[in-house]
């Protein structure tokens, strides 16, 4: 049996990665686990449009990450503490990185950014706004919001307690 708790990254945002952790993934922190005792939370208010749904081959389709319902200037925000490790253009969509403790990062796009590269967040701070423009989504407005930890996607909701249960899948090694 194998364990689908998230797949190796395929695309540019795989570049902004830092190098693969050796071994099996840690399992996700539980909440409130950012540090500070603040917990994760949503970095729009939105309904989830599209949810998670990790290719079956790390090099196939799939949806790494979540779709939050939002609008056109809506103001997003870092889901917990860290630090601004990107923010510009990949792929001519804008795109804001956080680098969170214990090594995972929030992905968020098409985002302008307020913040700068190095910049300091706490859990809630606006990261920037969301842009118009073709997306997951068209013709209405979403974020995308992914959640990494080395080049391996995990499920964003898993960090606020709602990801749907894991499922063991039969076969391979």
């Amino acid at each position: 049996m194998r364990l689908v708790i998230g797949l190796a990254t395929v695309g540019v945002v795989g570049l902004l990665a830092a190098a693969p952790l050796a071994g099996a993934a840690p399992p996700v922190p539980a909440l409130h686990a950012d540090g500070d005792g603040g917990g994760w939370t949503r970095p729009v208010p939105g309904d989830v449009v599209h949810p998670f749904d990790p290719p079956a081959e790390e090099w196939a389709a799939g949806h790494r990450g979540v779709d939050l319902a939002a609008a056109t200037g809506e103001r997003v925000r870092s889901p917990a503490t860290g630090t601004v490790s990107f923010a510009g253009q990949v792929a001519g969509k804008p795109v804001v990185v956080v680098a969170h403790p214990g090594g995972l990062r929030s992905t968020f796009e098409p985002v302008t950014a307020s913040v700068g590269l190095g910049d300091p967040v706490a859990a809630g701070d606006v990261v920037g706004a969301l842009t118009a423009g073709p997306g997951h989504c068209a013709p209405a407005g979403c974020l995308h919001w992914g959640v990494l930890r080395g080049e391996v996607y995990l499920d964003p909701l898993a960090l606020l307690g709602q990801a749907p249960p894991i499922v063991l899948l039969p076969g391979g090694p």
